[in-house]
């Protein structure tokens, strides 16, 4: 190639891959009126816009109307207060329609992994209720003899107990789950005592106020518990991850000997289980009450 041509390529490859190497600080600064309106419950006056976004009104005004010109941002005639635009909403729009809630939470469970030490897995809604959809064992750790595919118990799973509690409070989802937990626990009820798993146990209920006290305590904490009750000498948590709209995606699951796991809520695989999960909800766009 001629020294000419490859001089005038170099140069046209440099110019392409500093800006995006550099960035464009006004862009970036703009940003900061928009993520305000996101964050905000509703349509802000300039000054409360600006103040936001930690900058003048002059400034702020500037970028709005080059934002309002794109469709990013509108302004009420009436009360002049402004909004997110018709441009704003499309772009939401298609990268929900592109997320995969059980891809992103995949991607997530290396780090878990690593800040946890025990076994993580991936559970979704099935047909037949709570079905274990991805699984990572830790490496030294006692195997659980849970598979790919199991649906999960209601009652006795901590992945069971996430599901029920938050799918099941209202609408369609409490009237799917109801008749399934009263099933449940007609079956609970009518297992023989044994060595392996003496019942009552003060985990398992054993009757609708015990379950709905379980439900209600799960929602108070955030994430589902269990202790022995699933396989003896196993615990484990299942936090919730929501989509955008407010439904259940998934729920992450961590489990392990009871000689390994704290399974006290406030310690650290709970902890960083529930962080990793209000993570996940927020970048499918879940916003919290």
């Amino acid at each position: 190639m001629p020294a000419a041509k490859r001089t005038v390529i170099d140069l046209e490859t440099r110019e392409d891959v500093e800006p995006l190497r550099a960035g464009i600080q006004s862009v970036e600064v703009g940003f900061e009126l928009l993520d305000a309106l996101a964050q905000a419950p509703g349509a802000l006056m300039l000054r409360d816009l600006a103040a936001a976004a930690h900058m003048s009104a002059a400034k702020a005004h500037r970028y709005l109307v080059s934002f309002q010109r794109m469709g990013l941002v509108m302004q009420d005639p009436v009360s002049t207060r402004y909004d997110l635009g018709p441009a704003a909403l499309r772009l939401g729009l298609a990268s929900l329609s592109r997320l995969d809630a059980v891809k992103l939470a995949r991607e997530r469970i290396d780090v878990l992994l690593n800040e946890t030490g025990h076994t993580l897995a991936i559970a979704v809604w099935g047909n037949q209720g709570p079905t274990m959809v991805h699984w990572t064992e830790a490496p030294q750790t006692v195997p659980v003899t849970l598979r790919l595919g199991d649906v999960m118990p209601l009652l006795t799973s901590a992945t069971g107990r996430c599901f029920a509690a938050f799918m099941g409070s209202e609408g369609r989802d409490a009237q799917r789950i109801a008749p399934m937990v009263r099933d449940e626990l007609a079956r609970l009820k009518k297992l023989p005592l044994n060595s392996d798993l003496p019942l009552p146990l003060p985990d398992v209920p054993l009757n609708m106020a015990q379950v709905q006290t379980m439900l209600d305590d799960t929602r108070r904490h955030g994430l589902g518990r269990v202790v022995h009750s699933l396989l003896p000498g196993v615990g484990g948590f299942c936090a919730p991850v929501f989509d955008a709209q407010g439904r259940l995606a998934l729920g992450l699951v961590v489990l392990g000997s009871v000689a390994t796991l704290d399974t006290d809520r406030k310690g650290a695989p709970a902890t960083a289980l529930l962080r990793c999960a209000r993570q996940l909800s927020a970048d499918l766009g879940y916003r919290s009450a």
